[in-house]
């Protein structure tokens, strides 16, 4: 039996089926109106309260595809002053709600005109063009036991800036139903600084003959990362076997084990994150891992890589199907490995699962693929290669939102390092916080992948 539309067991305040520009008393709505980009499109709104007494906004949609309709209202702000929007929103039949269900910030001016950036943009976009202010779009945030989702962000407003315009969404969704409660636009206090030191290692251990030895070569570099106050510092790939002159699966060991024992030992004692490429063994089978250490000593966690060059699979090596992403002390961490830079879906799906920051080791790759997967998900991505500069191919480097390499090593033997503040996005002209649209605009892989 198909499910009834939320709302008919709802106390329901006043039912709007209707027309574009219809809008609903200020004084039953506290000033909220509705909208649709065209009349064809428009859903029914419904403002009701819930038992305790608590407005809610609802929209619904009927069988048709592609109605789009919203909830609408002005706030007055101070320009220059920092605020918090917050909301709850609660779904029923939209298979997307991070695409369906979005909401909008307008910094506008009394007359509803868009207003000026308060600083250039990019350089790399129009900097002639001072440009105006883009949509804020609100990221979704934890989901409670009852199904409601915390729509969060914070933001300054500009200085020119008189009104916020707050859009509540509903569009796409064929029988869909959305609510949303518990709706503010506070003064709030600035963002506080992210700041964190990203480092890599431009080395390649050679003259060993056992994986220890090989892993021993790297702690100087790691000791000069940690003078230069390093948090987190990526290793390259699979160092218990380059140059040693044997197979993966002879030096392949489990996680934990020797290595790891070794590199979480010099995380304590240095007090960073170390991010180290091993072949691990897990029973019959052999993973290309890349493996997070933690200041506190231990195994933060793993990423087994999921794209296998020809040759890893010719020699029996098996494709991880995760793409975990830790909580550090700076941030969120995500990792993959060398061939996986090839291939955009590991990044994207990194960066869904909330990744500000991507450790790469990787033996070689196309440099302009770094920047590609830097710039097309708005994260910091911090790779080191084997490759040397003459070789015109992959760099160790610290790659910045735009997919420029902010440090880069041009000599093997030394530690790439940058200072980055993760709270602080990229705007462009016409895009705006691109990260924070990536959700609300980009395209469904599958229902399984995409929630």
């Amino acid at each position: 039996m198909q499910e009834k539309p939320y709302f008919l067991t709802m106390s329901i305040v006043l039912v709007l089926m209707g027309a574009f520009g219809s809008n609903l008393q200020a004084s039953k709505t506290d000033g909220w109106t509705t909208a649709a980009p065209r009349d064809e499109l428009t859903p029914k709104f419904v403002a009701m309260k819930d038992a305790g007494g608590e407005p809610i906004l609802g929209i619904e949609h009927d069988e048709r595809e592609g109605l789009d309709g919203y909830w609408t209202k002005a706030f007055p702000v101070k320009g220059g002053q920092w605020y918090r929007f917050s909301a709850q929103r609660k779904t029923t039949n939209v298979a997307v709600p991070r695409r369906s269900c979005l909401v909008r910030i307008l910094w506008t001016d009394d007359r509803g005109a868009k207003v000026p950036r308060d600083e250039p943009p990019h350089s790399g976009y129009s900097p002639e063009s001072l440009g105006n202010v883009e949509a804020e779009h609100p990221r979704d945030g934890a989901t409670d036991d009852h199904g409601w989702c915390a729509v969060v962000g914070t933001y300054r407003a500009p200085r020119r800036a008189t009104r916020a315009i707050v859009e509540l969404h509903l569009q796409w969704a064929p029988r869909g139903t959305v609510k949303y409660r518990a709706i503010a636009l506070d003064e709030s206090e600035p963002l506080s600084n992210r700041l964190v030191r990203l480092a890599a290692i431009h080395y390649c251990p050679h003259g060993g003959k056992a994986p220890a030895e090989n892993c021993r070569q790297f702690a100087p570099l790691i000791a000069e990362a940690a003078q230069r106050k390093a948090d987190l510092v990526v290793l390259p790939e699979t160092i218990n076997y380059v140059g040693l002159d044997k197979s993966c699966a002879e030096v392949a060991e489990s996680i934990p084990g020797q290595s790891t024992d070794y590199f979480a030992a010099l995380a304590k004692q240095h007090d960073l994150y170390l991010v180290v490429s091993l072949y691990e063994r897990s029973n019959h089978l052999i993973y290309n891992t890349a493996v997070l250490l933690g200041p506190e000593g231990t195994i933060v966690g793993k990423y087994r890589k999921v794209c296998l060059p020809r040759e890893e699979i010719e020699k029996g090596v098996a494709p991880g199907n995760e793409y975990p992403v830790f909580d550090t002390r700076f941030g969120k961490l995500g990792m993959m490995v060398c061939y996986d830079g090839f291939f955009p879906e590991v990044a994207r799906q990194l960066t869904n699962n909330g990744a500000e920051v991507i450790a790469w080791p990787v033996w070689g790759c196309n440099p302009a693929l770094a920047s590609a997967r830097a710039c097309e998900n708005h994260v910091y991505l911090v790779s080191s290669t084997y490759c040397s500069p003459d070789q015109h191919w992959m760099l160790s480097a610290v790659w910045d939102h735009t997919g420029h390499p902010i440090a880069k090593g041009d000599t093997f033997g030394t530690v790439v390092a940058a200072e980055v503040d993760l709270s602080k996005p990229l705007i462009w002209n016409s895009l705006g916080d691109f990260h924070a649209e990536l959700p609300r605009h980009r395209p469904v892989w599958s229902e399984s992948a995409d929630q």
